[in-house]
């Protein structure tokens, strides 16, 4: 007969994203891992196969939960454009304190790993791919409200916008409560091919 996990999977997971978010994949320990997520390395490799199998499972659900932020945006707005401003702040401005780290996890992980780790770098690059492929879609139907100009190419614009946010993260990393972050975000939209 088969034993009831003794945990809750979701919660395990989660605290092993946010502790991977803040220290990167290799700066965290087996040993850190035990202490956050109150596993046992046996029950994390039983459950994971590895560390590198939390790592794999944290980077789809940071990227879920981006996703899902996304939607929860655009249901809370009319305006697709105005869907993705607010998901820019939010991920670029509030991170800042509210999260454990200011970083994006995707991009630290493509910064932080080698072919070594190609398995879990390829996850983090199909995971921001992902997150683009939202970003395009959100500019297709502000295309169709007429907020974007249909000439403009939809995937172009996400991708601008994908650069646009690492760089605002790694600005605001930077300089901190003197980057005029929300100016900036505004920018985007009105300065720039939006």
């Amino acid at each position: 007969m088969r034993k009831n996990a003794k945990f809750d999977r979701d919660q395990v997971v989660d605290k092993a994203t946010n502790l991977y978010w803040e220290k990167g994949f290799h700066a965290t320990s087996m040993r850190n891992l035990q202490d956050v997520i109150d596993m046992r390395p046996g029950s994390i490799y039983a459950t994971f196969g590895s560390k590198e199998g939390l790592f794999k499972e944290a980077l789809m659900r940071y990227t879920q939960q981006g996703v899902t932020a996304l939607h929860l945006c655009r249901n809370e707005t009319q305006s697709p454009l105005e869907a993705l401003k607010r998901f820019v702040k939010e991920i670029v401005i509030d991170t800042q304190t509210d999260a454990p780290n200011g970083m994006c996890m995707l991009a630290k992980t493509v910064a932080e790993l080698t072919d070594s780790n190609r398995d879990l770098l390829e996850e983090a690059k199909r995971s921001l791919k992902i997150l683009e492929t939202e970003f395009e879609k959100l500019i297709i139907e502000a295309q169709e409200h007429g907020e974007v100009a249909k000439d403009k190419v939809a995937g172009q614009l996400a991708r601008h916008l994908q650069i646009q946010i690492s760089g605002l993260r790694i600005y605001a990393k930077t300089y901190g409560d003197e980057a005029p972050l929300d100016q900036l975000v505004e920018d985007i939209f009105t300065h720039y091919p939006f």
